[in-house]
This record gives structure tokens, sequence and C-alpha cells, in this order.
């Protein structure tokens, strides 16, 4: 008799990778539990929520009856994760750590510890998604070594894995894992992905997993928690004072502690001001940030931007895009907002200009633009220059900004198919 497929799954704490956990030992897994311990200090009611966790995650493993361990990564995650949160910040742009955590946590640290020290044929989490592969296949891959480059060989790899939506769309999770390997994925189960969130809580209920089922969803930075943002950042930056400025008359409307505080598109609490405004530039070398009075004001519209490298899940890059240098698909810069069609064009170092079909609302350097193609997820890559807006355009301005909100790169020789700077 053949030994059981051994699946280490990653437990938070959470119903969702306790139901997880659940349903690989119902397939017959051999199941180990591992939480991670990422953040290293108490929340703002002096309580250490991760222990919290852990305790929870404990006793799903001790429900099932399957072995418990716990990790540290609360290094690797200051380096790899939060060092970047805090220099993206600085930076004037809006990061996005789950998704940076996925790539270098969980599906790098976590995975490797799976594979190496416990022995894993197979690693597992609680996201709601799914992979091109049937589970018997995730247990036939092996580890291989990819060799370093601009591109993978396109030959490297026969039938790579692709990563799919889940069932629940508006549960869907793709958008945080459109930065993991293909190693990782190619040995990664997701029980989830078929399921609605409705019928996780059921089988929980059903399964004695109570005390997860009654924890609220996480929010906030990943594995660090819902903070109070203002608060919790000025902790790490220094404050700079500057002011809000109407992009209509250049009023001064008032003081902020620090540019790095907001991103465009949220509402700017100005005291004294009843009606509400909203952020639709920073300028970087004044550290003022700009303000317009309206949700909809057509300065915070814009319909080009350029990522870094981006970062191809299955196809490096898709072959469509390569054999004609452009190519249809849809991009959300945000979980869950609706996608939007566009058009990318591939550029020689890997980066790509998207062109959306029509003007989307509050584009921020630092996000990522995540990329789909009916229901798989492509890849990801961080924005990291923007088109003028509609209200540039209309001022014709769009000469004087390429980048409005910050950001330190200068006009690319490589301009792509955006307005020539």
């Amino acid at each position: 008799m053949l030994a059981a497929r051994h699946v280490v799954c990653a437990l938070s704490g959470g119903v969702d990778s306790a139901v997880a956990a659940l349903l690989l030992r119902r397939r017959g897994y051999q199941v180990t539990g591992v939480f991670m311990k990422n953040w290293d200090s108490l929340d703002e009611h002096g309580m250490c929520a991760a222990d919290r966790d852990c305790e929870d995650a404990y006793r799903v493993c001790q429900v099932l009856d399957i072995p418990f361990h716990q990790v540290s990564y609360v290094k690797e995650y200051w380096n790899e994760v939060f060092s970047d949160f805090l220099n993206e910040y600085e930076r004037g742009r809006t990061p996005n750590p789950d998704i940076v955590c996925n790539k270098h946590i969980k599906f790098s640290c976590f995975f490797r510890y799976a594979v190496d020290n416990l022995g894993a044929d197979a690693v597992a989490t609680g996201h709601y998604a799914r992979t091109s592969l049937e589970d018997e296949e995730v247990f036939q891959q092996k580890h291989i070594k990819r060799p370093e480059g601009l591109f993978r060989n396109r030959f490297e790899v026969r039938n790579p894995v692709k990563l799919l939506q889940a069932a629940d769309s508006f549960k869907d999770q793709t958008f945080f894992l459109s930065q993991v390997s293909q190693d990782a994925l190619r040995r990664t189960i997701f029980p989830l992905g078929g399921l609605t969130k409705d019928f996780v809580k059921k089988i929980a209920a059903e399964n004695r997993l109570h005390h997860v089922l009654q924890k609220k969803e996480s929010m906030g930075i990943c594995f660090v928690g819902k903070r109070n943002f203002e608060h919790f950042i000025l902790q790490y930056l220094q404050p700079r004072p500057g002011k809000f400025i109407s992009i209509e008359d250049n009023t001064v409307l008032g003081t902020h502690k620090g540019w790095f505080l907001y991103t465009l598109g949220q509402r700017a609490k100005i005291s004294g001001l009843r009606e509400p405004w909203y952020v639709v530039e920073k300028d970087a070398a004044k550290g003022d940030v700009l303000v317009a009075p309206r949700t909809d004001h057509p300065a915070l519209y814009r319909d080009l931007l350029r990522t870094s490298r981006v970062h191809w899940i299955a196809e490096e890059p898709p072959a469509a895009l390569v054999r004609d240098k452009m190519m249809e698909c849809h991009f959300r810069f945000r979980h869950q907002m609706a996608l939007v069609p566009c058009v990318l064009t591939l550029n020689q170092d890997g980066t790509v200009w998207v062109t959306a079909v029509k003007a989307v609302r509050a584009l921020a350097l630092g996000q990522f633009a995540v990329f789909y193609k009916g229901d798989e997820c492509l890849g990801s890559g961080k924005i990291l220059r923007l088109g003028p807006s509609a209200y540039t355009l209309q001022k014709g301005r769009s000469r004087a900004r390429v980048a409005p909100e910050g950001s330190s790169e200068g006009p690319s020789k490589d301009p792509g198919p955006g307005p020539t700077p």
C-alpha cells in the first residue's frame, strides 16, 4: 500500500485555512498544519494578535488530529516585505504588502520549509483560487532550478501550471497571488478554489470549528492587521508637513503631516472644510497634496500606465504578446474592482505599457496592475509611471506631467504608446 501523500497546509487561525486543512484530510492525505509568525508586536489594545491566532491554529490541528508546527519569519518579513512597504510610502507610492508577502514569505520561505524541512509532497493554503493541475498532477511535480535571465526559456517548462480565478468571484484572491513563482504554484493545492465562502462557513460549523468561524475577516496590512494608518506609519516615517492645494485654482486649503499618508482617490480630511475633497496628485518637490472637489473629478482619471518588469505566471511573456508586441486582456489594480479591458504593449526590458479602453479612477504609483485573460491570472507588474489625467489633457498641460504622483523615474527613452515626454 502506498504511503499517504503529505500535504503541509498554512494555518492562519482563520476559518478558510482551517477548512482547507479539513478538506485535505477528507481526501485521505497526511496533513501537517503550520502557523507562520511574521509580525512581532502588540496591537493597539496591548494584545499580541499573532499569539491568539497561533492558539486558534493549534486548536484546529487538535480538532483535525494533525501535527502542528509554528515557524517565525519576523526577520524575513521585515527585510522582504515591511522595509519595501516603508520605502514605497517614503517615495510617495502606494504599496500592496499582501502581494509582496505571498511572493516572499508564504510561497518562498514557507514553501521551502514545507518541502525541505517537513518533506511535503505539496503545500496548501486557504486562498480562494484554482490552478490548472489536479491534485495527482501536483504530486508528480519536481523542483526545477530556474536559470537566471530576463525571461525564462520558453521551452524550459512543458505544460506550465496556470493560476485560475476561484468559483466564488467575489472572494477570488488571484490578485494577491499574481507574483507567485511557477515553481511554488506547481506544487500548491487550493482546496477552497471551487467553493463559496458561505459553503466554507457551513463546513466549519458542521465540523467543530466554531472557534474560527466566529472570528472577523482579517483586514488591513498583511500580518500586521488593521490599524489607524496615520498613527502606525508615523511610528516609522518622519512627518513631512505640507499643504493641501486645490488643483483648480492653487488655493491653499489646509496642511498635512506628510504626503506619503495619502494616495490618489482617497478623501482628504481637511480641517475646517465640510465638503469632501479628494487627492488627485502629489508634488514630490514641494511635498504638497493636490486635491479636487468631486469624487468624479476628471483629474482622478487616467487611461495609461507603465509597469515594472512583469512577472508572468505561466508563460513569460505570453506568446501573443511576443509575436504581436501588443495583446488585449483585462487588468485590475485593486482587489475586487471590476476588470478593465486594456491593450498591453511589450517593451524590450520586460516592462509593459497598459492602455485602458476607458479612463479609470485613482490609479496610483506602487500599486500592482494584475492582468487577466478569461479566468486565467496572467501575472502582474508594479505601476511605476502614469499618463496624464483627463483634466491635465483638458488644460493642455500633458507635456508637463508624465508621472504626476511623485515618481522618481524620469521620462523614459522608450515612451511606448503614451504621450512623448
